[in-house]
């Protein structure tokens, strides 16, 4: 295993919240339908649990036999997990009492927190405050418990965890309930859950320690996570880049890209929901792989769990419709993935199984012997899945043939068991027959559609080309820096102080002079010569051209003109305005293409930079590529290449090839200059010039933006 060059951050050791030796459960109850009465039955009768149960009731002397105590005072000893299932008004008591206790976890169920009023965030308050005196961690409140199907122990009040038990490789955490327990129950076509957490508003622990913690555990292999919004961007990030050092994919959705979606999920879990671009561009740098719904999260977590992607596989479609092999295929290549082409002896083994009239070459369609001769479909898909240049094998089935199906899905799990690479199943008819339960008993995840195993492998197979390109060394600097916050009051730099300070930095910028009169610009102008750019320089205008505060192209002679007409722009688009005086510059070459970088300070991730090319690139297409800092030379590249104009610099059309090698260097040493400078807020370089290849690139104009 490869050892990254980051210094680890430091995670709570969760072994005794998801393996406890002993419980405490405070309100349980006896009362039915209870939330305590539920929280006691899921630990004694449909637990696996064999440690110590303690209920803490003060006004019932047993719950399901077993002796009950007053207060946690009262228990005989301090316990791993303390379970809350009381009202909030006294759950701040009991957890100070299990904090003082020397209790390891207490596990709020309990809703009415920051979540609902200042009443509530008041008293979470008071939670974090015993955390941090007692060292007791606190998961919730407002949560719904966590589980681990693998013992399995369901310190939790709902009523199915009982019908969720299928122990397996996938780990989730979420900070919602219901939607967690859906996933979960995605156990009804053969998904397996080992743990799964679901940590409410997360006053203490987050959902970045359940990732580090399940990134240990040798019975997980995939991470899903579920989240609503970020606590601590660091921690988070930090998380993710160990589940990637262990080989462990995290598969996420976001909850709250919309603004509708972002409000809902602030008033859920009281956190901050973020940006959702930003939120995507740290998902793809850590590798978590981004899905769009709950269905999509199971599909492609499930896929790892089969096979660890390559990035480089080659499809296999095998059917027993010819319809269904068409349409399957189509998805195969509207996902931008490639249909294997058979070995030699495939073609053979094909050929000997299968009728004359069926077809041999990829998509496979086998016709009715599925019906008629199952040994020879067997064999046929044995021979598919055995092929040297298949990486994975669909097998769509279109509908419910009764018995015929369970015996085909037979026969696909006994190739299976014999295979290297994944065989997976589409369940398309509405009817789910015997036949899909038997591929869920035997879990292998019929996926629900085309359309679901076309997004999902897409994700797969580019998560593989991600682990291969990986940059193991690569640390993000929020996670060393930690999460900056929202940034206080504010000055913008002028473009002189602030191409002075690029310039500094090894950022190619021109060389500005500023005029506060007429016969001063006159006087620079000549200097300079040529042709010459004037701008107006004001703490209080950002955007010059705006109200006529840009000429171009003004020389020696119209200078002085140049200059008042400007500084009357300024002055009558913008009275209030402290106006400095005129900047000069020598303009650009011709012939250049304009870029623009951009830099803009994220509460939770830190700086995130923007890159794309000028004009209606970015204004009518946003064709713009993101990256945490630090950005490397070879990730600069990575962002010119990936846009979708990135063409018109290399040599589109007979078109002139331009630096893009100046231009990265240029985009690293902006991200180095950000790094190196404290209270940086925001910073647009636009445009950049690009010249041809050889010609080098320059920053033709520059905001900067710090904290006062």
């Amino acid at each position: 295993m490869p050892q990254d060059a980051y210094t680890p951050y430091v995670f709570p050791d969760l072994t005794h919240l998801f393996a406890p030796r002993s419980i405490a459960v405070v309100g349980a109850s006896e009362k039915p339908h209870s939330i305590g009465n539920h929280a006691m039955r899921n630990i004694v009768e449909h637990s696996g649990f064999k440690g110590d149960v303690h209920p803490v009731n003060p006004k019932q002397a047993t719950v399901m036999g077993l002796p009950c105590v007053p207060d946690v005072t009262a228990l005989p000893g301090p316990v791993d997990v303390v379970m809350v299932v009381i009202p909030a008004p006294g759950v701040v008591a009991a957890v100070e009492q299990a904090g003082e206790k020397g209790c390891g976890f207490a596990v709020i169920l309990t809703s009415g927190f920051s979540e609902a009023d200042d009443w509530g965030r008041a008293e979470e308050a008071k939670l974090v405050e015993i955390s941090k005196r007692t060292g007791i961690r606190i998961y919730g409140p407002n949560c719904p418990g966590l589980v681990n199907l693998n013992l399995p122990l369901g310190m939790t009040f709902s009523p199915a965890f009982k019908d969720d038990i299928a122990p397996g490789p996938i780990g989730l955490a979420t900070q919602g309930g219901g939607l967690g327990r859906n996933m979960i129950q995605h156990n009804e076509r053969g998904a397996q859950f080992g743990l799964w957490s679901s940590s409410g508003n997360e006053c203490d622990l987050q959902v970045a320690d359940f990732i580090h913690h399940m990134a240990q555990d040798p019975e997980i292999k995939v991470i899903g996570c579920l989240v609503e919004g970020f606590k601590d961007g660091a921690r988070f990030a930090a998380a993710c880049a160990e589940a990637a050092r262990r080989g462990k994919p995290v598969v996420g959705l976001k909850v709250g890209r919309s603004e509708y979606g972002a409000r809902a999920a602030a008033s859920h879990t009281a956190s901050i929901t973020g940006s959702a671009e930003v939120n995507s561009t740290v998902f793809r740098q850590l590798g978590v792989v981004e899905v769009d719904d709950l269905d999509e999260l199971v599909d492609v977590a499930m896929l790892f769990c089969r096979r660890m992607p390559t990035g480089d596989e080659k499809i296999a479609v095998f059917a027993s419709s010819g319809g269904a092999a068409s349409l399957c295929a189509d998805n195969v290549g509207m996902a931008g993935l490639t249909l294997a082409e058979f070995a030699p002896e495939t073609a053979e083994r094909l050929a000997a199984a299968l009728p004359a009239y069926a077809n041999m070459s990829n998509p496979i369609d086998t016709t009715s012997i599925s019906i008629s001769h199952p040994d020879a479909y067997r064999e046929a898909m044995a021979a598919c899945a055995a092929d040297p240049n298949v990486g994975l094998v669909l097998a769509p089935l279109p509908m419910d043939y009764g018995e015929y199906s369970v015996v085909n899905a037979r026969a696909l799990e006994a190739v299976q068991a014999g295979a290297g690479v994944p065989i997976v199943p589409i369940w398309m008819s509405e009817r789910q027959g015997g036949g899909y339960r038997e591929l869920a008993r035997a879990g292998l995840v019929p996926f629900r559609s085309l359309r679901n195993m076309r997004k999902a492998l897409r994700r797969w197979v580019d998560h593989g080309v991600w682990r291969q390109g990986r940059d193991a060394g690569w640390t993000p600097a929020v996670v060393t820096a930690g999460s900056p916050g929202a940034a206080g009051p504010t000055r913008t730099l002028s473009e002189v102080e602030g191409k002075r300070a690029l310039a500094a930095a090894g950022v190619p910028a021109t060389a500005p002079e500023l005029a506060t009169d007429a016969a001063q610009a006159a006087a620079i102008a000549e200097r300079m010569g040529g042709r010459l750019a004037f701008k107006i320089v004001s703490p209080d205008i950002t955007h010059k051209s705006d109200i006529g505060g840009v000429k171009l192209n003004v020389t020696p002679e119209t200078a002085a003109a140049a200059h008042d007409e400007i500084m009357a722009n300024a002055a009558k688009a913008r009275p209030d305005a402290d106006l400095t005086g005129v900047l000069i510059e020598p303009m650009a070459p011709e012939g250049g293409i304009e870029a623009f970088v951009g830099l803009s300070r994220d509460p939770v991730f830190g700086q995130v930079m923007t890159f794309g090319l000028g004009g209606i690139y970015v204004e009518m297409f946003a064709d713009v590529t993101r990256a945490m800092l630090p950005v490397t030379r070879d990730k600069a590249g990575e962002m010119i290449g990936t846009l979708k104009s990135a063409r018109l610099l290399t040599g589109y059309r007979g078109q002139a090839e331009r630096d893009t090698a100046a231009l990265a260097d240029l985009i690293a040493r902006v991200s180095d200059f950000a790094l190196a400078t404290p209270g940086l807020v925001e910073m647009d370089i636009n445009p950049v010039w690009v010249g041809r290849a050889g010609a080098g690139v320059m920053a033709l104009d520059a905001v900067i933006v710090v904290e006062a």
